[in-house]
């Protein structure tokens, strides 16, 4: 067991292969926490451990159902015990419009969008509780965790041929409103964030550079800062809510 891996709170981050998770996991172990990276492929997972400066579990999954997600958590806590932060960073979608969005390509969006972060929400709750509820009974204040569930900025303003995506990603916001209130006397503490334009390969699948120049669009480190930030406790007055983090506006094209 590494040195100091009692001591340090843990954290599960999904999609952290890439862009926003690997960034978010890369600032978490600099602060001194241990990781749990979760993503598609284990390739990815092992070049965001080998930039992190503390201990962390790569776990290769596809979050496509619910007990994908549930596995996920078991196996996370078999490693860790009790998680301090969820991270729902995990995300996907085609592009496709209205017409072109069949009942399938629905069933799986929603899955990977929001079935799967209401899962790992739900199943790693059970030991952070229970946690919680011990230390109460000790006569000590619950440990406090956080969960955050990445949304878009196309929930206010929805992105053309993102119909299922932005519909899923708008359940984020209702959950995290339940975990807070839920959780209000278990110590946990409940964020969505909301970027907008963000510099990753969903993105690069929807506009290309000529469309949307990368100055126009946010750098996965600044949205990375925004989420920990939330784990941190230095946001905790958005508690419950939606951090909305814009892109840079595109200047007005002249009539």
């Amino acid at each position: 067991m590494p040195d100091g891996f009692i001591e340090r709170p843990t954290a599960l981050i999904t999609g952290a292969g890439s862009g926003i998770g690997r960034e978010v996991s890369i600032l978490l172990a600099s602060a001194g926490w241990r990781c749990v990276l979760a993503g598609r492929r284990e390739d990815r997972l092992r070049e965001t451990a080998g930039m992190l400066s503390g201990p962390s579990l790569t776990a290769a999954c596809d979050l496509d159902s619910a007990a994908a997600a549930e596995r996920l958590v078991g196996e996370a806590e078999a490693w860790a015990g009790p998680l301090d932060a969820v991270i729902n960073n995990a995300g996907w979608s085609p592009v496709a419009n209205i017409e072109a969005t069949e009942g399938a390509l629905i069933e799986r969006i929603f899955a990977t969008n929001a079935i799967a972060p209401a899962a790992i929400i739900a199943r790693a709750w059970r030991a952070m509780a229970s946690r919680a509820r011990a230390h109460v009974a000790e006569g000590r204040r619950p440990p406090r965790v956080a969960i955050v569930n990445i949304s878009t900025m196309g929930v206010h303003d929805p992105f053309e041929h993102l119909y299922a995506y932005a519909s899923a990603k708008a359940s984020l916001h209702l959950m995290t409103r339940c975990a807070a209130n839920e959780g209000a006397a278990l110590g946990v503490k409940a964020f969505a964030v909301a970027p907008g334009a963000v510099e990753t390969k969903l993105l690069r699948q929807l506009a290309d550079e000529r469309v949307l120049p990368r100055q126009f669009t946010l750098s996965p480190r600044a949205v990375a800062e925004v989420i920990v930030a939330c784990v941190r406790g230095e946001r905790d007055a958005d508690n419950g809510g939606v951090v909305w983090v814009p892109s840079p506006p595109m200047p007005a094209t002249k009539p």
